[in-house]
């Protein structure tokens, strides 16, 4: 096998985490740089005689990463490479095809929701054979392996054609490229009632779908277009762009703006969705109304039953603990418990694959079920399509029928980006300090009854994940939680999460941010967010 040892110096990357490692693509594109964090990933796991899956979402550097990966690939005695044409696969086709392939895990080039381009952000990640992204102990040893890295091995022959599907023999591995879009659109043919979606469709039912120019635009015209009979033109942003199209390819109100005005305005459809870089998370919307992804958890909980592939009832809720209650109360109303984890869709998939989930969230726009191990924007979409074919109601009707059933959880996200990582800390810091005094305090005339630092015991493991937000719970049931977010390449975002339930029909259509201004008030005056970085508003709010 013709292979080459590149000595590189001593290497030692930054340490992955549940999103892979990500920086600004130039850090990538350093000399060594890729090639020695993917060198310590291969050791780390071990690769010899292994299948591996491959794929990204499009973006800048992805296909010349891609193929230097295969040729490490070969040089470390990889198998079998299975790799989407072009280099794509969104971010949980790739995880079904690990799980239908029984690959051993899989390497996806992307930085999810950031955006891309030449001075854009890049990442890499690896997922294990289930589907799902590394664990602590997998990206630790991973991180443990980069500070010995003194080389990398590669092949000397160039990378197969990318743009052809079949098998290529790269150095006695195979190379199998594949078709991105096939398998994922038939499991999702297997788990909905396509039938159903396309009399709704047939009898005028319209839809609008932004891809943001990212990965999910083959798999939106195969499905909505094609499989389902929506309207040429209703998948809008739908070829993936290395830079995507200079779009934000974040599935929020602020980033999918054009979307989001569309659907408030007179000529909205019936239906609106988009989704994000790598295909992942997704944000739901209807004529005049905009879901938060809480309620959208809780809204596909309460309504799961309706669809095929949930039609025997779901064994448990899965969320993030800065996710609002409302999946809760439906868990409760289903007799079935109600999982409340730290962030990041690992700590998922130790439920899912021990069966005591089947439907997933977080409050950043992801939603998922045991069909992968990655939250999955289409797939949302999807059953939002399908409950509407079924019930006969459209998304707004769905919304509010929920809140008259469970009561209606006003919930917002405020996000102050590009923080240094000193100003971040000290907030964090001083309400870190504050918490155990914190119990029976009025503040903003709500009494305090729980404050902590969330700790998480994996009732599957026993593992322990300690630090992960800070959560101050009142007694009617509002709550507030700060937590640094680590899906940025540069800076410190700090996140404030707001939350007030409401059981009053009345106050039902109050603005969600007046109606949770008091729990800001009394966020401020616990750790002085604003005081202490200067911002007198977010950056983003959702």
């Amino acid at each position: 096998m013709p292979t080459t040892f590149v000595p590189a110096g001593p290497f030692a990357g930054q340490k992955p985490g549940t999103s892979g490692l990500r920086k600004k693509t130039a850090a990538f594109r350093a000399p060594h740089y890729l090639e020695c964090f993917v060198q310590a990933t291969f050791d780390a796991v071990g690769v010899q005689g292994k299948v591996l899956v491959l794929g990204g979402d499009g973006r800048f550097f992805g296909r010349e990463a891609a193929g230097l990966i295969m040729r490490m690939a070969a040089a470390n005695g990889v198998t079998r490479v299975i790799v989407g044409r072009g280099g794509l696969l969104s971010t949980p086709a790739a995880s079904h095809l690990i799980r239908l392939n029984g690959a051993d895990g899989g390497i996806i080039l992307s930085a999810s929701h950031n955006p891309g381009g030449e001075d854009g952000d890049f990442g890499v990640k690896f997922n294990i054979a289930n589907g799902g992204p590394a664990p602590e102990a997998v990206t630790e040893a991973i991180h443990k392996a980069s500070a010995g890295v003194t080389g990398y091995r590669i092949s000397d022959h160039p990378a197969p054609d990318l743009d052809r599907i079949g098998e290529t023999d790269l150095d006695g591995m195979t190379v199998q490229v594949v078709d991105p879009v096939t398998d994922y659109a038939e499991l999702m043919e297997r788990m909905f009632d396509f039938d159903a979606i396309r009399r709704m469709i047939a009898g005028g039912f319209t839809l609008r779908f932004d891809a943001m120019c990212a990965v999910t635009g083959p798999y939106a015209v195969e499905i909505l277009e094609r499989r389902l009979g929506a309207a040429p033109g209703s998948v809008v942003n739908a070829t993936p762009l290395p830079d995507f199209g200079g779009m934000h390819p974040d599935p929020n109100p602020t980033w999918a703006s054009a979307l989001y005005d569309l659907m408030l305005s007179d000529d909205a459809p019936d239906f609106g969705a988009a989704s994000d870089g790598d295909g992942d998370r997704n944000m739901v919307m209807g004529r005049g109304i905009y879901v938060n992804p809480s309620d959208s958890l809780a809204v596909l909980a309460e309504h799961a039953h309706l669809c095929p592939g949930y039609a025997g009832g779901l064994r448990g809720i899965a969320r993030s603990m800065p996710t609002s209650t409302a999946a809760d109360r439906v868990a409760a109303a289903l007799g079935i418990p109600c999982h409340e984890t730290p962030t990041g869709w690992k700590f998922f998939g130790t439920l899912l694959d021990a069966g005591h989930a089947t439907i997933c969230g977080e409050e950043s726009f992801g939603t998922g079920s045991d069909h992968v191990r990655e939250k999955d924007g289409l797939w949302a979409v999807l059953m939002w399509l399908n409950i509407q074919a079924i019930t006969g109601h459209g998304v707004e009707a769905l919304v509010h029928a929920h809140w008259r059933r469970f009561g209606r959880t006003f919930y917002s996200r405020h996000d102050y980006e590009a923080l240094s990582v000193r100003q971040a800390e000290s907030v964090m810091a001083t309400l870190r300090t504050a918490l155990p005094t914190l119990p029976g305090q009025w503040v903003e005339g709500r009494r305090v009854a729980m404050a902590d630092d969330f700790a998480y015991v994996d009732p599957v493991d026993g593992s322990v994940s300690t630090g992960q937000g800070l959560r101050v719970v009142f007694d009617d049931g509002a709550r507030l939680v700060l937590r640094m977010s680590g899906t940025g390449t540069e800076g410190a975002t700090l996140r404030l999460y707001l939350e007030a339930p409401c059981d009053d029909p009345d106050q039902f259509g109050i603005d969600p941010q007046s109606m949770l201004a008091p729990v800001a008030a009394a966020a401020e005056r616990m750790c002085g967010l604003a005081h202490q970085t200067g911002r007198l508003a977010p950056d983003v709010i959702t």
